[in-house]
């Protein structure tokens, strides 16, 4: 029986202990902060359960252009509800843990012994794991190492968990910020200043770029900086945070330009640093890159042979789903099965914000810089049937297709239910269909689905007739 040793509780290495003794594995899962890792205690699960809440409040916003108020009063139903910010964190905090433990209960089911400890690499074929109890040897003919990241910190911003936070020590507040500063505009920023936004906080968000979300399609992330500002969120940008201090009951937030930001709270989003120090990686033949990442190959092989890598560790995408698709593959290579490779051009990924953002495959930037010849045309949802009766207008579907085969290779859908729209465009791109095919499927009327095929039908000939409707 193949010994295989996972470190790391996380998607990547819970997915991975499922397939190992699926396929007749015996595993040890080595796991110091809790099974499900981030993604479920402190990241994903949390963060957007609590988007979840704030969108509640978001519907309640805009029901009086629905013509709903409430009884007796006719005033603006937001005014009616409020938010208990500690019952709601309560909760975040109770689906974290339950879901948590229910992962944990499948892998004791199907087999996986569980080792509460961290693990570091011993050679390739040892993983040692310190415990409570002490220091455990566990022989391994297969190892994986999927540590995950931790957020950065800088260092005179220095999180204390009461006002200086990290993204996972906001879930301690029992009270609504009465101003919270958000620094960094990326998609932990920006899915953390819509929430606390909706939620009835006042928001300032510090962005070192010139628009929110640097990283995304620019066309989208404008139409977030539209929501934002027009919500009344304070944007300041192109301006770098390099401190943060308390300052009697609030902080002050140190810019590099010399100015000065002052709030109650600060939420530090600057990105995350990967969970490979100390762990004998590199004395085991394990490279990391410059940023100490471990480099892998597309069926999460590292450089050392046996030893396997996935998740966040690896800096391919911080997503939970590649994690776990990265962990499934190196199972499947590590014990024989078949494998596909990791498709990065095949991974959707989901902003939530409101409105959502949801891309897969071939981005405007690839076209933009000559990466990509594709062909696009990008539809506002202003018009579509299912957006008004909703009250929403901002908006749009765009799609990616190859000149002459009219192949679907990317697109961009920014609606309130992307993240799941997205998919019917990620099972075009992965298995290749024309925008022929996929405007021929049907699709019901009304929905924001028809969006998406009207799109495709737009770059019938492949292109030649695309044009761009994308309004404010």
């Amino acid at each position: 029986m193949t010994k295989v040793v996972i470190i790391g509780g996380g998607p990547g290495g819970y997915e991975a202990a499922l397939v190992g003794a699926q396929l007749g594995g015996e595993v040890t899962l080595v796991d110091s902060d809790g099974i499900g890792g981030s993604a479920v205690l402190t990241d994903c699960v949390p963060s957007k359960t609590l988007i979840a809440t704030s969108n509640v409040m978001s519907t309640m916003e805009q029901a009086s252009g629905q013509g709903l108020y409430s009884a007796g009063g006719g005033t603006d139903l937001t005014h009616t509800v409020f938010t208990d910010l500690g019952a709601v964190n309560t909760r975040v905090i109770h689906l974290a843990e339950a879901q948590s433990g229910d992962i944990a209960t499948r892998l004791v089911k199907e087999g996986v012994r569980i080792v509460r400890g961290r693990g570091r690499l011993d050679g390739t074929h040892a993983v040692v794991a310190t415990t409570e109890f002490g220091e455990e040897r566990l022989e391994a003919d297969v190892i994986l190492v999927s540590t995950g990241a931790h957020p950065r910190v800088l260092p005179d911003a220095r999180p204390d968990g009461e006002r200086i936070l990290d993204w996972t020590q906001v879930y301690n507040l029992t009270e609504l910020p009465e101003h919270l500063i958000v620094v960094g505009s990326g998609v932990t920023g920006a899915e953390f200043a819509n929430a606390y936004d909706a939620l009835g906080v006042r928001v300032t968000l510090v962005s070192s770029r010139d628009m929110v979300l640097p990283g995304e399609d620019p066309d989208a992330a404008r139409v977030l900086q539209d929501v934002f500002e027009r919500r009344g969120i304070t944007i300041i940008s192109r301006a770098r945070a390099v401190s943060a201090r308390r300052e009697g009951d609030g902080v002050v937030v140190g810019l590099e330009d010399g100015r000065e930001v002052s709030g109650s709270h600060v939420l530090m989003a600057v990105g995350s640093i990967p969970n490979t120090a100390d762990m004998g990686l590199e004395a085991a033949g394990v490279a990391l890159d410059r940023r100490g990442y471990v480099t892998v190959d597309k069926v999460s092989r590292t450089s050392a042979r046996g030893v396997y890598a996935a998740g966040d560790c690896t800096g391919v995408f911080a997503l939970a789903s590649v994690a776990a698709m990265q962990g499934r593959i190196a199972m499947w290579h590590a014990l024989g099965d078949a494998v596909p490779q990791l498709r990065q051009e095949t991974i959707a990924s989901n902003i939530f914000t409101a409105p959502e953002i949801a891309t897969v495959g071939v981005t405007q930037k690839d076209i933009d810089e000559g990466r990509s010849t594709a062909d696009a045309v990008t539809m506002s949802l202003a018009s579509n049937a299912r957006a008004k009766m909703q009250g929403f207008t901002d908006g749009f579907v765009k799609l990616f297709c190859l000149p002459i085969t009219g192949i679907i290779v990317g697109g961009v859908i920014v609606a309130p239910t992307a993240s799941e729209l997205i998919h019917a465009v990620s099972l075009a791109v992965a298995q290749r269909i024309t925008v022929d095919d996929f405007a021929h499927a049907f699709t019901v009327y009304p929905s924001l689905s028809g969006s998406v095929a009207e799109a495709a039908r737009r770059l019938h000939n492949h292109g030649q007739n695309a044009t761009s409707e994308l309004t404010n």
